[in-house]
């Protein structure tokens, strides 16, 4: 009986040492190759799309509309007819200016051919000095109600001309504000449309103060900063452009500074009032030795990497690090072109933790991974269970020969 209980009990420990055997095995890692590369040094900040010019058309002088002359949403060139006002009233002005004017030119022609008998006469003594003098103040009197009566003229045209209302830029015609055959005059407050300029278009940010002095030496040196507008989620790039100038004061307030970049924007992907992520590209550090972002790890010796050894091994190696771009970081110190990094698995690695290193394929499909793995672990399990069953069977036969042989 006792050593049946012997017996018993090492098969039951059996089982749990041979299972903790099969778990031990290297972990599955993706590796990184370390290279060398240009990195930019970016700035991040949120920005506001501004139309350079937005203008609301209203109408300088007071009439009915009769025509109006474009669509709403259309693309319009600077001089292009928006709307006509009944020009009847002002062309009546127009030609009673002109009378007036030609009836005064008269009167100084006839006045100056007086002026010139009189000063032939008085020449002769024939007629006192005191006519000539009134002559002469006469000439000039109807010279000076001929320039007025010009000036008259004038204004009548540029009223005219008023009646055909004309785009003063390019840019798209927004919604309408009055109906044909409304009374329209100059205090209108929505006036009638207004035009918008999106090519060329520009972005309002801002910066730290503490970024100023940077910004502020690059544009001093002549140097053109690239700017990138971004959508709301910042993964999609929806323009590029460049920076164009920054604010003459700093925002006590907030502490920050406003700039002004701007975009081409020819496939419009940039529209007024909104929200974008603008990148700032201020310098960019040449032949850098740049790694991914996703094998950084932080922890007690501070910023580290796994390092893959030749013997399927990792180590920790701390790293320095310069700036980031996007997923791309510069390695300042710790590592050299041609040195392998763990990017992923490196959730339970230690020093010395034995590695398989996989494909960045099979990272990205884990179903097909898991199931190579499931396999190559059947196909282990199946061996080890052949083996073992020939133990206990061997030992079967030895123990019935052994029987036979007593």
């Amino acid at each position: 009986m006792l050593a049946g209980i012997v017996w018993w009990t090492r098969q039951q420990a059996a089982p749990p040492q041979a299972g903790g055997g099969r778990n031990a095995g290297p972990m599955s890692i993706v590796p990184e190759t370390i290279g060398k590369g240009d990195i930019g040094v970016s700035l991040n900040a949120l920005g506001t799309v501004t139309s350079l010019a937005t203008v609301t058309i209203r109408s300088q002088i007071s009439g009915y509309l009769m025509k109006i002359d474009f669509k709403e949403g259309d693309e319009v060139k600077k001089g292009d007819l928006i709307a006509e006002i009944d020009s009847r009233p002002y062309e009546a002005t127009l030609a009673q200016a002109k009378g007036q004017l030609a009836r005064d030119e008269a009167q100084l022609k006839g006045a100056q051919v007086d002026l010139t008998r009189y000063q032939n006469l008085a020449a002769q003594n024939a007629v006192p000095h005191q006519t000539l003098d009134t002559q002469v103040a006469l000439v000039a009197q109807y010279q000076g109600t001929v320039e007025a009566d010009r000036a008259s003229v004038k204004s009548a045209e540029v009223n005219l001309q008023y009646c055909h209302i004309v785009s003063p830029i390019n840019g798209r015609v927004g919604l309408r504000q009055v109906d044909l055959g409304n009374y329209v005059t100059p205090g209108d407050t929505n006036g009638l449309v207004v035009i918008t300029q999106l090519e060329p278009i520009s972005v309002l940010f801002t910066l730290p103060e503490d970024n100023l002095q940077a910004v502020s030496k690059r544009l001093r040196e002549g140097a053109v900063l690239p700017t990138a507008a971004y959508d709301r989620s910042g993964a999609n790039k929806l323009a590029e452009g460049s920076l164009q100038t920054f604010d003459s004061q700093i925002d006590a307030t907030t502490g920050t500074i406003k700039l002004r970049a701007q975009f081409e924007n020819d496939k419009r992907t940039l529209f007024p009032n909104q929200f974008v992520n603008v990148r700032l590209l201020l310098d960019t550090h040449k032949d850098a030795t740049t790694m991914s972002t996703a094998g950084i790890q932080r922890g007690v010796p501070g910023t580290f990497v796994y390092l893959v050894n030749a013997d399927s091994t990792v180590s920790v190696r701390p790293v320095k690090l310069g700036v980031t771009d996007g997923d791309r970081v510069e390695v300042l110190s710790g590592l050299v072109a041609g040195d392998r990094i763990v990017i992923d698995g490196a959730d339970k690695l230690r020093e010395g933790a034995k590695v398989v290193v996989r494909s960045p394929a099979d990272a990205a499909n884990p179903a097909a991974a898991a199931k190579g793995a499931a396999n190559g672990a059947a196909k282990g399990d199946g061996k080890g269970d052949s083996k073992d069953g020939a133990d206990p069977g061997g030992g079967h036969h030895k123990r019935s020969e052994d029987g036979q042989k007593k």
